[in-house]
């Protein structure tokens, strides 16, 4: 990461950081309830995560991909506290390859975060000589089915 990225992301070394994730979440419909923003701050505020960038963005039915703004989401849900948590780090090339995961006539939600809570573990790895050289995410789906075979040993998979 440059000196330039580490400026956008808040500051500090790239040493000092945990591991930095991303999520897309998709809202079908356009359709946007506000129950997890509360739970999203709550992380931020207990340090457990920071927020390098929170970008909202709406597929058209013709499959074009485009930012909006959170003052344009509507008023169903207070979204303020969010303002400005960008760091730069995403660009419209991200924004597309978002999109690709959803369905025309849907938003989504694009959270770029720190996990702080892991960060003194990455100093110490990193310290001790250590690099991460791959990481990954199961899908809670995988895991339900897996589980359901395991239940179900007449299941063939």
């Amino acid at each position: 990461m440059s000196s330039e990225v580490e400026e956008r992301a808040g500051g500090g070394s790239i040493e000092d950081m945990g591991p930095v994730d991303y999520l897309v979440i998709e809202f079908p419909g356009n359709r946007m309830t506000g129950e997890g923003f509360p739970l999203l701050v709550d992380l931020v505020d207990r340090g457990v995560i920071r927020i390098l960038d929170l970008v909202f963005v709406r597929k058209d039915v013709d499959g074009s991909v485009v930012a909006v703004e959170l003052r344009d989401l509507g008023d169903e849900v207070d979204l303020s506290v969010f303002e400005g948590a960008s760091s730069g780090l995403l660009d419209q090339g991200d924004i597309d390859d978002a999109g690709v995961a959803l369905e025309p006539g849907n938003s989504a939600g694009i959270i770029v975060y720190e996990n702080t809570w892991a960060a003194p573990f990455a100093r110490a790895m990193r310290r001790a000589g250590a690099q991460l050289v791959a990481a990954g995410r199961i899908p809670v789906q995988s895991l339900l089915a897996t589980l359901d075979a395991m239940e179900d040993p007449t299941d063939g998979r």
